[in-house]
């Protein structure tokens, strides 16, 4: 009778995962990537002319949308941030539909800028060289978006127009604040506090929209984990200083819609 010829087990070469081998490996194959390379996700509110109304079955007219993710927020939740750094700019677009959709130029408060006069049609301020050009102040805020998970996403908040009086709200929240030193009561860095983001319906006798609110959490080092966050802040805010972070705005994120139900002068 023949034997039964038995099937060895061949041995697996296959070594088990272990997750600390990420942080082991830290940064590898990103080092070739520039700031021109990557794309700093904006923060904004949907509307009612939004195209992601349409290409998102969860986004609703309201909600935060996170250009670079597609991650839709609800509004009325919001979210929770850390403002790293701030800037204000003037950015000069050229007439919607024309041009490539990219800034004709942005300048910072001090450069030497073309003259405007402000339309009384629709608030804006167009240059007198006849372009049809304008430019539009916009204020930016750098963000960390705080993710369930304890991790975040870096991003960009630009507000403009109605919103810039939001802006300066947040800022004066920020610069107002005040905690006890040894050497008595100081200003803290702007990234010490988590923040909420939310949404609200807003209206003019030009038409309605939803706008920001904003609101103080916490202070950093009341929860585990805090320590990165605020390391991660300080080095954005670094960052932005130094001009390393590449802001590319576009027209579909900042030319306001021209819906009635959407119009924010």
């Amino acid at each position: 009778m023949a034997g039964k010829k038995v099937a060895k087990k061949e041995q697996s070469n296959v070594i088990a995962f272990n997750p600390s081998m990420f942080e082991q490996d830290a940064g590898q194959g990103m080092e070739n990537m520039s700031q021109d390379d990557l794309a700093l996700p904006f923060l904004k509110i949907l509307g009612g002319m939004s195209r992601e109304l349409d290409n998102l079955e969860e986004a609703r007219k309201g909600d935060i949308y996170n250009t670079v993710s597609n991650r839709v927020y609800k509004g009325k939740e919001g979210i929770e941030v850390i403002s790293a750094a701030y800037q204000r700019r003037f950015i000069q677009w050229a007439p919607l539909g024309e041009g490539t959709g990219a800034p004709v130029q942005i300048y910072a408060p001090g450069d030497d800028m073309p003259k405007v006069e402000r339309s009384s049609e629709d608030n804006k301020d167009y240059l007198l060289d006849g372009s049809g050009h304008y430019l539009e102040e916009t204020h930016q805020h750098f963000v960390l978006v705080l993710n369930e998970d304890g991790g975040f996403e870096r991003a960009l908040v630009a507000m403009k127009s109605t919103q810039l009086k939001k802006s300066r709200k947040w800022n004066s929240m920020i610069s107002s604040t005040t905690l006890q030193g040894s050497n008595g009561p100081f200003t803290p860095p702007r990234f010490s506090h988590v923040y909420r983001l939310k949404t609200l319906g807003e209206e003019n006798s030009k038409g309605s929209w939803h706008g920001w609110e904003m609101s103080k959490v916490r202070l950093l080092g009341e929860e585990e984990g805090d320590a990165a966050l605020y390391a991660a802040a300080k080095q954005f805010n670094e960052s932005v200083s130094e001009g390393d972070v590449n802001v590319k705005h576009t027209s579909e994120v900042d030319a306001p819609s021209i819906d009635s139900d959407d119009i924010p002068f």
